[in-house]
């Protein structure tokens, strides 16, 4: 049986993959924006199987996020190696994101091991949001970024720059170079240079990150110019491909295997299938890819001194594999029973790291311990657990044990993509005391009640379910574990998707979350005994 990659690779939201080989290993890092830990790092042995093996920035010291909002915080690291050591620049994107002269502080960090420890960071200047490093064969180090041009009669993307960056120095030196305006299809980013045969490729990503994004080519014998454009440029994009089952397909970087074989990684998503199945509905730009950008791979290969994508410019879901050994992963177990002192890899919190002042594992042996903060929608003291969904048809579900006396006190399971995009089953009380579920929910910034208030008397434990099923998000509960109780109508997915709002900077993807909010400050306790994520070819 042939062995094939099939993309997308890494599911859910894992958008801007950076992709590097150190000896029979391979490593992605992608982009996690306003997510802690920051940027996630995948590692593989055959480009086929997949694990999440860690992040690189899990210390505020690394990363301080706090208050930033929907889709500001970490874009697009570009991991290398070099030295005996892994390097990721990065960039923390906060205040005046998308104005005229927003704020894009940059850095870079090392580590010996993948699994770090990760350095404290290193600043290689503020020119734009998509940093990388490239380690030239004579020693030295260039810093490579796009350009943001705020300036009145300028295009926002002014081009790439390269500067010398001095390592013993930790600083940028000598003169920065504009090396590429970019193509005409504009909104040129995400840099990173490969060195082949003398040759400096530039791969850029461009159109934006929406139905337009595209990989684009050029290359130059000199670092600093001047370069000229692939003949065929892009050589990835499905702009204009209505039936492209991946699409917005760009920001890719190229990986050689140690049998010479080359491949491409690069970004995409997947819009709501068909109930026939794995079919897409041919209306160009009207579509929601409710999961987020993902990250995907094609075979690639070389032709009179420029790369190609071997299957052509449209991205395929199934690709030949290379000539590797295959090395799947231990499957994970679906249900986490919070029996460790620490938390899977897989969960993230959103701005800051989790801490025992409102997240425990140890104050009660066997259960996650959530200390009510701050509502969804703020930007600060939130007091949730969250994983990606990665599938359209999903199953989450929870035990809570919680023991609310007023309104102001509330627990549950959530579906979230951001402060102003989600929905939330709570237990909370009414004025008097009384225990009660309820369906609430911020969509595009109007709250909302979405179900009645359901009264379980003095019940203080009661088990959650959400259901993902292609557009809908389905509630429902049960107060003994086996008879379940939907609870309000089947709820709009597409409002949790990159397309579903009126903010145009929506980059990142819809979580499963566990949650406890206290109004009054108090931090009151909620138990969960258990997180179950499970997921299905269809509806079950």
């Amino acid at each position: 049986m042939t062995h094939v990659i099939q993309n997308p690779i890494l599911r859910g939201f894992n958008p801007d993959p950076s992709i590097v080989r150190v000896g029979d290993d391979y490593y992605i890092a992608t982009s996690t924006f306003e997510w802690f830990p920051g940027i996630q790092l995948h590692h593989s042995k055959d480009l086929v199987n997949w694990r999440l093996a860690g992040h690189v920035l899990t210390r505020t010291s690394q990363l301080d996020m706090r208050g930033m909002d929907n889709s500001e915080g970490i874009y697009a690291p570009a991991l290398t190696y070099a030295d005996g050591q892994f390097w990721v620049c990065f960039s923390n994107v906060h205040s005046c994101r998308g104005g005229n002269w927003m704020a894009t502080p940059c850095f870079v960090v090392t580590a010996e091991n993948i699994e770090g420890p990760w350095s404290e960071p290193i600043s290689i200047g503020n020119y734009g949001f998509d940093p990388s490093l490239f380690h030239d064969d004579d020693g030295k180090k260039y810093m490579v970024n796009m350009v943001w041009d705020g300036r009145q009669k300028k295009n926002f993307f002014g081009g790439i720059v390269v500067q010398e960056f001095d390592v013993e120095a930790q600083s940028l030196i000598g003169k920065p170079h504009n090396v590429f305006k970019g193509t005409k299809l504009g909104c040129t980013e995400g840099p990173q240079i490969l060195k082949k045969e003398g040759y400096y490729y530039l791969i850029t990503a461009e159109g934006g990150t929406s139905r337009d994004h595209a990989v684009t080519v050029c290359r130059s014998k000199n670092i600093l110019g001047p370069y000229e454009v692939h003949p065929e440029n892009p050589i990835l994009t499905t702009r204009f491909q209505e039936n492209a089952p991946l699409e917005r397909a760009g920001h890719g970087f190229f990986v050689e295997t140690q049998n010479g074989e080359w491949y491409l990684s690069h970004l995409c998503s997947r819009r709501i299938p068909n109930p026939e199945g794995y079919q897409f509905i041919p209306d160009y730009d009207n579509g929601y890819s409710i999961l987020g950008r993902e990250s995907a791979i094609q075979k690639a290969h070389w032709q009179e001194g420029w790369p190609y994508v071997t299957s052509g410019r449209i991205p395929a879901l199934e690709v030949e594999a290379p000539d590797l050994q295959p090395h799947p992963w231990p499957s994970k177990p679906n249900r986490d029973n919070f029996e460790s002192t620490t938390l899977a890899v897989d969960y993230q919190t959103l701005r800051e790291p989790a801490d025992e002042s409102w997240l425990s594992l140890t104050e009660r042996p066997g259960y996650l311990r959530l200390k009510g903060r701050h509502y969804l929608s703020s930007r600060y003291e939130q007091s949730m657990l969250a994983r990606r969904f990665q599938a359209f048809y999903c199953t989450v579900e929870t035990k809570l044990e919680f023991a609310p006396e007023t309104p102001y006190e509330m627990a549950g399971l959530c579906a979230y993509y951001s402060r102003n995009g989600h929905y939330f089953l709570k237990m909370s009380a009414d004025d008097d005391g009384n225990r009660l579920l309820q369906i609430a929910g911020n969509i595009n910034d109007v709250y909302g009640e979405y179900s009645e208030e359901v009264f379980i008397g003095d019940a203080d434990s009661v088990f959650l379910r959400l259901e993902l099923d292609r557009q809908w998000y389905r509630f429902s509960y049960s107060l003994d574990g086996q008879t379940w109780q939907p609870i309000g109508a089947p709820l709009n997915s597409t409002p949790l998707s990159d397309e579903g709002g009126p903010d145009i900077f929506r980059f990142t993807g819809s979580f499963a979350a566990l949650f406890s909010a206290d109004i009054r400050g108090q931090k009151q306790a909620a138990d969960f005994a258990y997180f179950e994520y499970i997921e299905h070819q269809a509806k079950q």
